[in-house]
């Protein structure tokens, strides 16, 4: 019995901690498991980046399926995935809102005016391509903590009741689309179709 627990404890141990290095090497850190998977958008209430007498609430993702993309033309990688989103939206009338945030209008960044900030936007949107519905600007990055953001791009997928059923975080590109985030946004589109022809 003593045999047992000298090797058997130590083994059990070991086949543990293979079994858990085994299930990550298999998994996508780039799909969260997000805690506002499931849930409502958060509670906000934010102006429009370009219109900023224009305010928006959760209840702008009611009635569609949204891809709300978390950016800021500081993050390089932003610019990169913008011609394929523009891609998305001319082609596939794909709804991308934008979440913005700029780190410059934070006093520990540096300073920077609203308007600076709208020019950037314009450049770099003019220059790789506008996939935008609009722009929510999320000035002091409150509602990007509040649905877990860790940088930027990081993607949700928001079904037409406003329920957060994806988060995605790197580009999102062709092979991303058709493999993970399409297959959803299609399901999504079809869930609420079969919703408007039940009512």
């Amino acid at each position: 019995m003593k045999k047992i627990m000298i090797f058997g404890v130590p083994l059990l141990a070991f086949l543990v901690l293979v079994v858990f290095l085994f299930s990550g090497l298999f998994s996508d850190p780039r799909e969260l498991d997000s805690q506002v998977k499931g849930k409502p958008m958060p509670a906000f209430s934010l102006p429009d980046l370009m219109k900023p007498e224009t305010t928006y609430t959760p209840e702008v993702f009611k009635g569609k399926v949204t891809l709300l993309n978390v950016w800021g033309v500081w993050c390089v990688t932003c610019a990169v995935e913008l011609p394929y989103l523009t891609e998305l939206t001319e082609q596939e009338g794909i709804s991308i809102v934008g979440l913005y945030f700029d780190q410059d209008l934070d006093p520990e960044f540096g300073t920077k005016t609203l308007n600076r900030v709208q020019q950037e936007v314009e450049e770099i949107t003019s220059r790789f391509g506008n996939p935008y519905q609009f722009h929510i600007f999320d000035v002091y990055r409150d509602t990007a903590l509040d649905l877990g953001v860790t940088g930027a791009p990081e993607h949700f997928l928001i079904d037409h009741n406003g329920v957060i059923r994806m988060h995605y975080i790197g580009d999102i590109n062709e092979r991303v689309w058709n493999n993970k985030v399409g297959p959803l946004y299609a399901q999504l589109q079809q869930e609420m179709a079969q919703e408007n022809s039940a009512e």
